[in-house]
């Protein structure tokens, strides 16, 4: 700490500023207030606004931490406004919005992490000398595009990221990018570009989990995924980063049928949401407790659950989380005898997962509805271009998104047509759309 009376300047606050960060990050938040309001009271004598500025974002990460989350992020609402009306530096401008962006993420405020997502994209524009920025800019817009069901955008983002944060040195925020570079490839089915990403990401210092062990599941492994989620449960006591662990944890020992194991979970998330009070988490809390109460066998009281999660996620324009809760909620309606909603719902799930590409997911639904098309002859990479063909991509896009050479997926068509005996793409969709395979 520096002394009064050694600097009287600006100076003496901007050295303030790496020891109340350090004694905020080791949990010291009452004190690191203390250290962030002298500092901000220096720059308020001093009318030094970048110092203000990065002092007051000190002050609002400690009230979060502290519990006191509305009061942090007003706090952050009115540095918000200061960095876009230009009143902040470059640099201080770019600190700020990077780890307001990471809080709104942690509290799961969907809504500010939108809102100012949207500003960072803007703002990295005209600051392109500042590619550190522009990296973790990219990586914020692929989390966004992949909540709304932008995938092939989300993806395309996440890759330029991983490029920008790697070249020409390797930046701290490399495993974020990697890790939500996974995130995608395991929604689409990609299992082994999902297994190099994870290990780069845990390699550049990001926790893998629970990505990689929701992997293992797509993969057949639950022992595995098993293993992995205890481990990640055991290690992780943040709350809110418990409830990312936890929702992951219940899908897991539901596929493992240990429904103790996943009502236990789910009670937690609901404790952590009620007591945070975020839509997205309490959306996320809903649908666990109402895959819960469907394994337990109390399909009516699944369905009030999965309706909250259902309406939660329509706030978010959530495409993907709103179909997986509709494949439950066709499932909870099936156990009522109700087959003609039922199947409503799950072709409902079913549409919006062929449009994302969510190949896993696809899968699991012919697995539940018996009709995974083995007759058909076609190979599970053949179903993958089928599916895609189905909904109108071209073979280009089809290439994209399943990270093959247009060619290859040229001679997966025309082996589709062979099998299938059609000559044309619509005749193909027709043969799909007929025996159930998309």
């Amino acid at each position: 700490m520096i002394e009064e009376g050694q600097l009287d300047g600006p100076e003496r606050g901007f050295l303030m500023l790496p020891a109340g960060f350090s004694t905020l990050f080791q949990g010291g938040a009452a004190a690191a207030y203390a250290i962030f309001e002298q500092a901000a009271t220096i720059g308020e004598r001093f009318d030094e606004r970048d110092l203000l500025a990065l002092a007051r974002h000190g002050l609002g990460q400690a009230l979060i931490l502290r519990g006191d989350t509305a009061a942090g992020m007003a706090l952050l609402d009115e540095l918000m406004t200061a960095i876009t009306a230009g009143e902040v530096g470059p640099i201080p401008s770019g600190l700020i919005y990077c780890a307001a962006i990471e809080t709104c993420h942690h509290i799961f405020d969907l809504r500010r992490a939108q809102e100012w997502t949207a500003s960072l994209s803007d703002w990295c524009a005209a600051q392109p000398e500042l590619v550190p920025y522009r990296g973790q800019c990219l990586v914020h817009r692929s989390e966004i595009m992949q909540q709304s069901g932008q995938w092939p955008d989300a993806m395309q983002e996440a890759e330029l990221a991983c490029d920008r944060l790697s070249t020409p040195t390797v930046h701290p925020a490399l495993g974020k990018a990697m890790y939500q570079l996974a995130e995608l490839h395991r929604l689409r089915g990609q299992a082994a570009e999902a297994e190099a990403a994870y290990r780069q990401a845990s390699e550049s210092g990001h926790y893998p989990q629970p990505g990689l062990a929701l992997l293992r599941v797509t993969q057949g492994r639950i022992d595995a995924a098993v293993a992995a989620i205890r481990s990640a449960a055991g290690e992780v006591t943040d709350r809110l980063d418990r409830a990312r662990i936890l929702s992951a944890y219940v899908d897991i020992m539901l596929a493992a049928a240990d429904v103790p194991a996943a009502r236990a979970a789910a009670d937690e998330l609901t404790l952590i949401g009620n007591d945070n009070g975020a839509p997205l988490l309490l959306a996320m809390a809903a649908h666990a407790r109402g895959t819960v109460l469907l394994a337990e066998g109390n399909a009516r009281a699944a369905l009030e659950a999965l309706g909250e999660a259902a309406k939660g996620w329509r706030g978010f324009q959530a495409r993907y989380d709103g179909a997986r809760t509709r494949v439950v909620v066709g499932l909870a309606r099936r156990q009522l005898g109700d087959d003609d909603t039922a199947q409503l719902e799950l072709d409902g799930a079913r549409n919006v997962f062929v449009e994302l590409g969510a190949l896993p997911d696809v899968a699991l639904l012919d697995r539940l509805a018996g009709s995974a098309r083995e007759d058909s002859g076609l190979s599970p990479r053949e179903l993958e271009v089928l599916r895609l063909l189905a909904t109108g991509r071209t073979n280009r896009a089809i290439a994209d998104q399943l990270v093959l050479s247009e060619r290859t997926v040229d001679r997966h068509v025309s082996n589709i047509f062979a099998k299938l005996g059609v000559s044309s793409r619509s005749a193909a969709t027709a043969y799909a759309y007929e025996n159930h395979l998309v």
